[in-house]
């Protein structure tokens, strides 16, 4: 480990009104995180549950971040991270159970090649543990279009794990969910995208550190498994309005100038065609969350050029 660094690899939990969660897997994570050079956090979206008090009567051996708001999963990781000094951060949801043996060999592959900004190890489902989760599964990738996807993931069709993605290679985005990072490459793009509050800042970071040369890799020799859904449920107008404005965000600020508009062009029309969907659906919630999430985007838009 570099003398600029007092630890070698920071395990992070943001916790927003997580303590139910905290009770279930900061368990296995102890048991499993067993090492002289693992330094576990947990930074507080400042909860309004006893997560905070439940940890400091049973976990004095974690380490408290407290923040004065909610941040969210972008702006809270972003102030947490400024007050760690690792060199490795490993960004963990509360909803994740941890397996044996599950640090060290990818923070091993990171040490061998310099040129890796970041990484994740398989994603399966807590509830059904032989399939993936959908939440990063086995390595994300965006289409032509911009839309994120995952193998072992498309839409919402989740594959089970047959062993088909027993391998390493180098993906485009790895999920906030349990995202191996170098902290120097992490702080040198100033973090997460504050704007995007949650949802899809983790794709934006990976975008950018990849636009500077960097790789994004997935390890399928350590697993893990995710609740999914812990902070936002999945049928959310929230989570479905920040997807939405988020990814036209995420376009606009990474894509080379040559396939901008001519992308934005087309999910103006794909978007819309999804608003109308909702509409005869009767699932007004989510056609105004689509609506919203578009006049968000053109608003910012004058903001947002600088970022280009």
């Amino acid at each position: 480990m570099s003398e600029l660094y007092q630890i070698k690899v920071a395990v992070v939990i943001l916790n927003w009104n997580g303590e139910k969660y905290l009770k279930q897997f900061i368990p296995a994570l102890i048991k499993n995180s067993n090492s002289d050079e693992v330094v576990l956090y947990v930074a507080d979206n400042a909860s309004s549950d006893d997560s905070v008090q439940y940890l400091r009567d049973n976990y004095p051996q974690i380490k408290l971040i407290l923040l004065d708001e909610n941040y969210g999963f972008a702006g809270g990781y972003n102030k947490a991270l400024q007050q760690i000094n690792a060199e490795y951060y490993i960004l963990l949801n509360s909803d994740v159970e941890v397996t044996s043996n599950w640090i060290f060999p990818i923070i091993e592959k990171l040490d061998q090649d310099k040129s890796i900004a970041a990484a994740m190890p398989k994603i399966k489902s807590f509830n059904k543990k032989t399939y993936f989760e959908y939440a990063g599964a086995a390595g994300g990738f965006i289409d032509k279009y911009g839309y994120p996807f995952c193998r072992g993931r498309i839409l919402d069709t989740i594959e089970k794990d047959a062993g088909q993605y027993d391998d390493e290679r180098e993906i485009f985005w790895a999920s906030g969910a349990c995202m191996f990072v170098r902290s120097s490459v992490f702080h040198e793009h100033d973090g997460f995208d504050a704007d995007f509050f949650a949802h899809m800042e983790e794709i934006d970071l990976c975008w950018r550190m990849k636009n500077s040369g960097y790789k994004i890799m997935y390890y399928s020799d350590v697993e893990v498994y995710h609740v999914g859904g812990g902070a936002l449920p999945n049928n959310s107008p929230f989570k479905l309005y920040l997807n939405f404005r988020n990814n036209l965000f995420m376009l606009y600020k990474n894509l080379p100038k040559g396939k901008l508009f001519q992308t934005l062009f087309l999910r103006m029309i794909l978007d819309g065609a999804s608003a109308l969907v909702y509409l005869l659906q009767f699932s007004f919630s989510s056609f105004s969350a689509v609506f919203r999430a578009h006049i968000a985007f053109y608003k910012s838009l004058k903001n947002t050029v600088g970022y280009r």
